[in-house]
């Protein structure tokens, strides 16, 4: 017998907090995988003070589950968010778009472990989508994970991880970030008015990617993934030619035009001396919703024969779903349900993390 994941968030929300309501209820539960009887999750506190006072529901949340029929192992983290108590003072004005200061190259990004380039030739192959998903995705495989959206003319990455509170600087320099789905976020986006265009030069663009990676309080991360813009230009050459950037993941369909375009991204990267770990397919079948015939509607496995050739890790197919659409318009990555087609991109997490 296998204990279920919803007979885990049962057993959760039975955990009171010290005041008021339930893990669940307050959204503190984070990266919950049941997998074989073993169970394993963080609860999420919003500041080191109060990581301390949840010691005792930590335990007690341990125990709920392990009670459960069909759990032989739970194992349950408990970490602190980030400075709240900073967060919830007055924020003076920050700003944003400042030309790029002085910095030592490759320099690294405090607390961040592994910096992770997503990136396309071309614009509408889903690159965004696949960055949200598998932010969500590797969190749910027990990472802590952050997600910055550093398509700055188009910022999408509010909408699809549900958030729309401005991050909060309490000093006009530091920037606190926002969670959704265990996943810490930042994005240009978080601090414009809706329907507000972007209109920057090189230089200001430089600069605001240079200030979103080094004055947000990432905190600690295993892995922060970089949203890029389509093709190749200025973001890219200031993320890769002055941070030290793990590697970098190449998102396209299979249709020949698109790859055209992705061996430019590849090129592009290889040139800036960055490990490309790896491409992913996107769009890759469709499936019929009422008949269930399947459709490969922009050719088939191109770019796992792209990966071959250029022998380079293929992180695997992603379908073309109007599930996928549906939640990420609706602010819920479908990598946060238990949906078949999140499955896809857990095996995908899985492949990286090899990789990694």
């Amino acid at each position: 017998m296998t204990v279920e994941r919803d007979k885990v968030l049962e057993a959760l929300r039975l955990v009171k907090l010290p005041d008021g309501g339930d893990l669940v209820g307050r959204d503190l539960v984070r990266a919950l995988v049941v997998e074989d009887g073993a169970v394993r999750f963080v609860i999420e506190s919003e500041s080191p003070e109060q990581a301390r006072a949840l010691a005792e529901v930590r335990a007690r949340a341990e125990a709920a589950v392990q009670a459960l029929d069909g759990v032989s192992r739970v194992s349950v983290a408990l970490t602190a968010h980030g400075p709240a108590a900073r967060a919830q003072q007055p924020a003076p004005a920050l700003k944003l778009g400042r030309h790029p200061t002085g910095a030592p190259d490759r320099q690294a990004v405090p607390g961040v472990r592994h910096l992770i380039a997503v990136g396309s030739g071309k614009g509408g192959v889903g690159k965004s989508t696949v960055s949200s998903n598998l932010a969500v995705a590797l969190a749910r495989h027990g990472l802590r994970v952050g997600l910055l959206d550093a398509d700055i003319y188009g910022p999408s990455q509010p909408r699809m991880m549900g958030v729309d509170r401005r991050p909060a600087s309490p000093d006009g320099k530091t920037i606190i970030p926002l969670t959704a789905h265990g996943v810490t976020m930042i994005s240009i986006g978080l601090m414009l008015k809706e329907g507000d265009a972007v209109i920057w030069r090189g230089p200001m663009l430089m600069g605001a990617l240079q200030q979103l990676l080094t004055q947000v309080e990432w905190g600690q991360l295993d892995v922060l993934l970089v949203d890029m813009p389509p093709g190749t230009g200025d973001i890219h050459l200031t993320l890769c030619s002055k941070f030290d950037v793990r590697g970098a993941i190449v998102v396209s369909t299979p249709q020949d035009v698109a790859l055209l375009d992705a061996r430019k991204a590849l090129r592009a990267f290889q040139t800036l001396k960055t490990p490309v770990l790896g491409l992913i397919e996107n769009m890759s079948t469709f499936i019929c919703p009422k008949c269930g015939h399947e459709e490969h509607i922009f050719g088939d496995g191109g770019v796992r024969r792209e990966a071959e050739k250029q022998g380079l890790p293929f992180l695997g197919e992603l379908p073309l779903s109007i599930e996928v659409r549906l939640a990420g318009d609706g602010g819920v990555p479908v990598a946060a349900t238990d949906s078949p087609v999140a499955k896809a991109y857990e095996r995908m997490a899985a492949r990286l993390i090899e990789v990694l």
